[in-house]
């Protein structure tokens, strides 16, 4: 445990590597990418604040900013660093302060709104979530969930989960809605003129091909700026692909890896 901060450990290669999880996840979520990866990483991955086992986020502080403060020490100059969803966000803000650390990147469908501004599905995508932010705001965490997971949760139906995960859901829905500032409006400056040309390491973003419209262009315009970065798409995938296609995560992952020490 670190700062507040749950780890699960895995594999025994030489390089190291840390693994983010999404929005509403768990470190252990990264088990089936992990295995495929055992002989060449060993890999850190914490459940993130307000998630797993690890302490709650602070009220009154921005949650994206909680999470790089809890993450950030867990950084070793050659790191690779691998992220999901929401927890691909963070790792890509650590490797833009930090970009002389980092091996490499790997971003799984990262949810950064904010890069898809003046694209087609930017706004479309917005009005869709109002579907989970307006029960939110009013109290109906229940509601909030199921919207939450039909948008998001990657063609899981929400009456095959059981009640525990439903309530914990539920329960996690203000965190959501806190994540706002960080994601559709880039209050932190991801997006800003000249930083993303900064990052010179290997990055590579990876996306199903069933997932929500709005990743694709995402990736986009983080493709268009970013020196050194490939785009994946994994057929048949949604948004869950860490969980759902493990061996095409971990193979892009190995990639890298081979980028790095060529």
């Amino acid at each position: 445990m670190t700062a507040g901060l749950v780890l699960r450990e895995m594999g025994q290669g030489a390089d190291r590597a840390l693994l983010l999880h999404c929005g509403q996840g768990v470190s252990g979520m990264w088990k089936g990418v992990a295995r495929l990866l055992a002989d060449r990483l060993t890999m850190v991955a914490p459940d993130l604040p307000g998630h797993g086992r690890s302490a709650p986020f602070a009220p009154g502080r921005d949650v994206h900013d909680q999470a790089c403060d809890a993450i950030r020490p867990l950084l070793r100059d050659g790191i690779h660093v691998v992220g999901h969803s929401f927890g691909a966000t963070v790792a890509l803000r650590l490797a833009l302060e930090a970009p002389e650390r980092i091996a490499t990147l790997t971003v799984v469908e990262p949810v950064l709104f904010a890069a898809a501004r003046g694209s087609a599905s930017f706004a479309t995508h917005q009005a869709a979530e109002e579907a989970f932010y307006a029960p939110t705001r009013s109290g109906d965490l229940a509601t909030a969930a199921r919207e939450m997971n039909r948008i998001w949760g990657g063609g899981v139906k929400w009456d095959s989960l059981r009640s525990e995960a439903q309530a914990l859901l539920a329960r996690q829905m203000p965190f959501v809605a806190a994540t706002e500032p960080a994601l559709w409006h880039d209050c932190h400056g991801l997006m800003a003129a000249g930083r993303l040309e900064q990052l010179a390491c290997p990055v590579a973003l990876i996306r199903g091909s069933e997932t929500v419209p709005v990743i694709a262009d995402i990736h986009r315009g983080l493709m268009a700026r970013l020196p050194c970065a490939t785009d994946h798409v994994v057929a048949g995938a949604g948004h869950m692909l860490t969980v759902t296609h493990p061996e095409d995560v971990a193979r892009v992952v190995a990639a890298q890896l081979d980028l790095a020490t060529a």
